[in-house]
């Protein structure tokens, strides 16, 4: 797929790997729109990249998810959807009873599973009237494996993987023109990373990964450990999940 003088929608596009995809997708030509919640990591990444257009945008809404396509139908359309957003959030040790567990679950679940799913349905129609359209959907290293420490995140990166083969194939039946990509990241040295005790890659690392795969048109982008989890998850899975889940992890939950 050709990257240059596509226009770009990218949600969670102020910080981490949103904001490298944005640095790498203009680098190649490409026109970038970010949005975000976070007004002020909005102006700082206009301010690095002053071509960026920046969206101030809660895709877990869903009047923001329909502003946010118009504003998007207004400036000409996009020919890539790149649903990059997720949240994870802390140690939810499903042993012990918390009041708080299924309020976070479903938050997790929002804004990983059910916002992807929504603003995909928004833009559908607009991008089968593209020549050339893709959506990306970023999923996980955990969708093979569950981490005991973020079993929700993991369970909606699992429910996303499977969604975005069947969104593929739907759309391969009915020969349309968009392409569905999927990246699987091992752990990435972002906000969202910080205090896990364990191996990272740079978003720099990643995206280079992400565009190599779009440009060569594979649709399935693991990167680094994701490709030996995936391995293992199929023909060795005990090993794969004592790998994701070391003793000291086992340690953690039991404190």
């Amino acid at each position: 797929m050709n990257l240059k003088g596509k226009t770009i929608l990218i949600t969670g596009g102020a910080s981490g790997i949103g904001l490298e995809s944005a640095k790498q997708f203009l680098a190649l030509g490409a026109n970038v729109i970010i949005t975000g919640r976070n007004k002020e990591k909005l102006d700082q990444a206009k301010k690095l990249y002053p071509q960026l257009t920046a969206i101030q945008n809660d895709v877990s809404n869903p009047d923001d998810a329909l502003k946010l396509y118009h504003i998007a139908e207004s400036l000409g359309g996009i020919d890539i959807l790149y649903n990059n957003a997720g949240v994870s959030n802390p140690t939810n040790n499903l042993a012990k009873a918390n009041d708080k567990i299924t309020e976070m679950a479903a938050y997790e679940m929002d804004i990983n599973y059910i916002s992807v799913v929504r603003l995909n349905n928004l833009f559908l129609k607009m991008l089968q009237n593209r020549p050339e359209a893709a959506i990306i959907n970023t999923t996980s290293i955990l969708s093979y494996v569950p981490s005991n420490l973020a079993p929700t995140y993991s369970a909606t990166k699992a429910a996303l993987r499977f969604y975005t083969a069947s969104l593929r194939n739907h759309l391969e039946v009915a020969k349309s023109n968009i392409k569905v990509f999927e990246l699987l990241p091992p752990l990435v040295a972002t906000e969202m990373a910080k205090g896990i005790d364990a191996k990272t890659i740079t978003p720099e690392t990643l995206v280079k990964a992400l565009l190599d795969g779009i440009q060569k048109n594979k649709f399935t982008i693991r990167v680094g450990d994701t490709k030996v989890v995936y391995f293992l998850s199929r023909f060795f899975p005990k090993t794969a999940y004592k790998l994701i889940n070391p003793v000291k992890n086992s340690i953690k939950l039991s404190a």
